[in-house]
């Protein structure tokens, strides 16, 4: 099992936990871990992308002009894609990006993000992260006693105080437990996670 440092708010080292391995020791599989990347940003599309064809815009029934003796090029219709006004000639149709992956794919994905983190020593596990009001120099305070500037940070709870408090601050972003994907994981250059988000994430996904 791997053995990480537990660090209280103030930054200071205040003991060690052994995290499991069947959930932060796993053989990192990339190629799982790049598909819920792209699945969850393909999701995230909304698909509704859409221009019209030459078959689609008004107008453009009669030809332009006689076939010969004019000089000009020939042509059939005004709506054309070469012609101001015209159709586009592979015009995009709404279509449904949606990527599935079954759910042993996304357990593993999200294991081997979080190994992979912890491999990197980019996980950083706190003792309690609490605050007793809203305030934002506080959550920033926590950050720096931690040396962190862009952070994904897990709550085991819903704490409005925390949550708010780290609202403002550029490259923070909060999570609970039920709500972490392998997309966040890898974005933000550190994970924080409290000691009770670690006891949590290891009973549903160990």
């Amino acid at each position: 099992m791997a053995n990480v440092s537990v660090y209280n708010m103030e930054g200071k080292e205040v003991g060690t936990m052994e995290l499991n391995d069947a959930v932060f020791g796993v053989d990192v599989n990339e190629h799982l871990v790049h598909m819920a990347v792209v699945a969850q940003l393909a999701n995230k599309r909304q698909g509704t992308q859409k221009a019209k064809t030459r078959s689609e815009v008004s107008g453009g029934g009669r030809k332009p002009w006689r076939q010969k003796g004019t000089g000009h090029a020939r042509q059939g219709s005004t709506r054309a894609p070469q012609w101001t006004g015209g159709g586009v000639v592979f015009a995009p149709t709404p279509r449904d990006y949606t990527i599935r992956l079954n759910r042993k794919e996304k357990r593993l994905a999200l294991k081997s993000a979080l190994t992979s983190r912890v491999q990197e020593k980019k996980l950083i596990v706190l003792e309690d992260l609490k605050f007793d009001e809203i305030k934002t120099k506080k959550m920033q305070a926590v950050l720096e006693a931690l040396n962190v500037s862009r952070a994904l940070v897990i709550l085991n709870e819903n704490d409005q105080n925390v949550v708010k408090s780290a609202r403002n601050i550029e490259n923070v972003r909060t999570a609970l437990t039920n709500t972490i994907n392998v997309y966040d994981i890898l974005k933000y250059n550190t994970v924080i996670v409290t000691k009770a988000a670690v006891a949590t994430i290891e009973e549903v996904y160990a």
